[in-house]
């Protein structure tokens, strides 16, 4: 699960007893030897679907991270890509891993996805891997948010997996995890929100579909499907119309 480079239990424990700001600004410099990072073959299934849906013009990272969200962005965008996250830890490994020289041209910016400092400009926007740090209340604000920095016809893109089911043992896994984290956050603070089973198709269907998006999604058939034959992994697709 974690690399000899990565972080050991005492750091990634003075992180989960931090909150989530300072959590990611220590984690940073080892977060892309974790298995937290959005694996490769995620991020090549969405960079194919894109490639094929585009070109465009300007790019959002939405929770950029170590910046993996937007080297995607720089295959698909021709004129700028901004990546924003509210970790300036996660934000400084970024800039010195992506390749800024354009075009695009890259620019950083530390901000909250529930307050986007930009105007409608963009005609794309992903994310990957960040969802479960919004409660499910949080949704509806952070969509609107999102169509509100999107240009008419614009997309908001990002996979979402299925969940597993109760006979696998990642079913047991996350449900540990989640668990925990809530006995963690009950009795400590700041508390640390990272939740593995929040993010639901349904709820976050619907919620879209409310900020003012079209939605539609894709099965993105790398990742297999179910027994019932429902894929695995799904893209979700939302447009400003």
């Amino acid at each position: 699960m974690f690399s000899p480079h990565g972080p050991t239990i005492r750091e990634l424990t003075v992180q989960a007893l931090s909150s989530v700001e300072r959590g990611y600004d220590l984690l940073a410099p080892k977060f892309d030897h974790t298995p937290f990072r959005t694996p490769d073959a995620v991020l090549d299934a969405v960079q194919g679907e894109l490639k094929g849906m585009g070109p465009f013009a300007h790019g959002l990272d939405l929770c950029c991270g170590t910046g993996a969200g937007t080297e995607v962005l720089r295959t698909v965008c021709r004129e700028s890509v901004t990546g924003v996250d509210f970790s300036a830890g996660m934000l400084a490994v970024a800039r010195a891993r992506v390749r800024s020289d354009g075009p695009p041209h890259v620019a950083w910016v530390r901000g909250d996805a529930r307050a986007l400092p930009f105007g409608p400009v963009f005609d794309l926007a992903v994310s990957f891997g960040a969802f479960g740090h919004f409660l499910p209340r949080e949704l509806p604000g952070l969509f609107t948010e999102v169509h509100s920095v999107m240009r008419p016809g614009g997309r908001f893109v990002f996979p979402v997996g299925a969940p597993p089911s109760p006979e696998s043992p990642w079913y047991w896994a996350l449900l540990g995890f989640d668990a925990a984290m809530r006995v963690r956050n009950a009795l400590w603070r700041p508390p640390f929100v990272m939740y593995y089973r929040t993010f639901r198709f349904g709820d976050v269907r619907r919620e879209l579909t409310r900020a003012g998006f079209t939605v539609e999604h894709r099965a993105l058939t790398a990742f297999g499907h179910r027994p019932d034959g429902s894929p695995c992994c799904r893209l979700i697709v939302a447009t400003r119309t």
